[in-house]
């Protein structure tokens, strides 16, 4: 069953992906799951109604069931909000200010999964972190056949490395008289997905059985559906930057959106048991690589729709990745705070409303996760339990925090003799699809498509 998730997860997001890169935005994102569907999807597996099923396969079989259904209804938040170009309205109010704390916290509200993870197993996640630095940053000017193999191949390189030197010390025994957990982290030959994967596994819909549909697990989901949305859009700005297009015009990116709805109905109709959301870490692989082709993401997505090769990356220990993201998530961050140059830090009031929006973004989310630490549920804690994993939801996510407050601080105060300073008249001449001639280069759509869906 693990390995038919895993596999089922991999081969939708890269669908999701190609669907992306030639229809949606046409940046250079992945399509990956989202934490920020794990609480409503703990609130729909430790429901009394599912706990009650004493058969494993059994209850393991309803929750799945429900949590597609749950999936398939929430999905049209997306999708209403993106095809009816809502989205491109409220997108307006948006100024690089704004957007500020909302990409800087895609990577900064991460931190949890850098380092914390890397000490879970410190002696091949330092390694992995000091190797990947110093080939992606020291060593990148280093050139076989005026080809920059470091820079390009940083992280497949090391990963390798770093993968066989965990490998033996695996086989070497360096674990086998270790707690549990610290082998569970470690060791290499624990997940057990590689010999269990099929080289090719088309999943098809339904496949866990009919969804079931409950009132309260839908609501509940639909707020981890407005966070991916708000986490995508920061993803989307980011991405942008890094892989040196335009900010996606409203257009653009409210169809984007549409197509990420899109891309959570299949999550729902084929069982992945997440829905979908831009990967962070990918876009910060944008800015580490220096390799900005949506051709190149196309193609890691037909690997991603393999399913032994999504099992093998799916087994390597998980600090290796944790050593990444302390890389990559803070790329990300920085790309967020470049947005500054942009704006007027002279001014106390945009100084006002960075740093409240920053600091916020951080500790109300870090809040919520230490009370549900201890409380075993969320502060928000009512009868009414589609209404605490509404709440609970959308103050886990530190960007989407960061956005509601830096952009109502933004546009309510003394907005109206700001607009310079807020940065909009820079950020004005993207709006519109024939705002910059860029635009055109970046996102018309393939296949002269743009003949019956002309840009707005």
């Amino acid at each position: 069953d693990k390995v038919r998730v895993v596999q089922t997860l991999l081969f939708v997001q890269g669908i999701n992906t190609l669907i992306q890169t030639l229809f949606g935005t046409r940046l250079p994102t992945v399509i990956g799951g989202s934490y920020a569907f794990m609480v409503p999807i703990m609130s729909i597996i430790h429901d009394p109604a599912l706990t009650r099923i004493e058969d494993d396969h059994l209850r393991f079989l309803s929750s799945m069931r429900a949590v597609q259904g749950a999936l398939i209804v929430s999905s049209s938040i997306q999708i209403i909000l993106g095809y009816s170009q809502l989205w491109a309205i409220c997108s307006r109010f948006f100024s690089p200010l704004g957007m500020v704390p909302v990409i800087s916290l895609l990577g900064f509200g991460l931190f949890d999964r850098g380092f914390p993870v890397v000490g879970r197993c410190v002696e091949i996640g330092v390694p992995m972190l000091i190797l990947f630095v110093t080939f992606s940053q020291y060593l990148k000017n280093f050139h076989f056949r005026q080809l920059p193999v470091l820079e390009r191949f940083a992280l497949l390189i090391s990963v390798t490395v770093i993968w066989a030197y965990a490998h033996l010390l695996t086989a070497s025994g360096a674990y086998k008289h270790r707690p549990d957990l610290t082998q569970g982290n470690c060791r290499t030959d624990r997940a057990y997905l590689i010999s269990a994967a099929p080289w090719i596994k088309i999943p098809y819909p339904l496949q866990w059985g009919a969804p079931t549909f409950d009132a309260g697990h839908c609501f509940g989901m639909m707020a981890a559906v407005i966070v991916s949305l708000i986490e995508s859009t920061g993803g989307y700005k980011a991405a942008s930057r890094l892989a040196s297009a335009t900010p996606p015009p409203a257009h653009v990116l409210s169809r984007g959106i549409g197509w990420q709805g899109i891309g959570i109905l299949l999550s729902g109709m084929f069982g992945t048991l997440s829905g979908c959301t831009v990967s962070a870490e990918n876009v910060g692989l944008l800015g580490s690589t220096r390799v900005g082709s949506r051709r190149v993401i196309q193609i890691a997505a037909g690997f991603m729709i393999l399913g032994k090769f999504g099992a093998l990356f799916a087994s390597i220990p998980f600090p290796i990745f944790a050593a990444l993201y302390c890389v990559l998530f803070g790329l990300v961050a920085s790309v967020g705070l470049s947005f500054l140059q942009f704006t007027n830090m002279n001014s106390m009031r945009n100084l006002f409303i960075v740093g409240v929006a920053l600091f916020l973004g951080l500790s109300i989310p870090e809040y919520f996760r230490e009370y549900t630490s201890k409380a075993y549920h969320g502060p928000s804690h009512t009868k009414a339990g589609w209404f605490n994993d509404f709440l609970n939801t959308i103050f886990f996510s530190s960007p989407t925090v960061a956005l509601i407050v830096g952009v109502f601080l933004d546009n309510t105060l003394d907005y109206k003799d700001s607009a310079r300073d807020r940065g909009m008249p820079w950020w004005a001449k993207f709006r519109s699809f024939q705002g910059d001639s860029r635009n055109e280069e970046f996102y018309t759509l393939p296949f002269n498509l743009n003949r019956f869906f002309p840009p707005s």
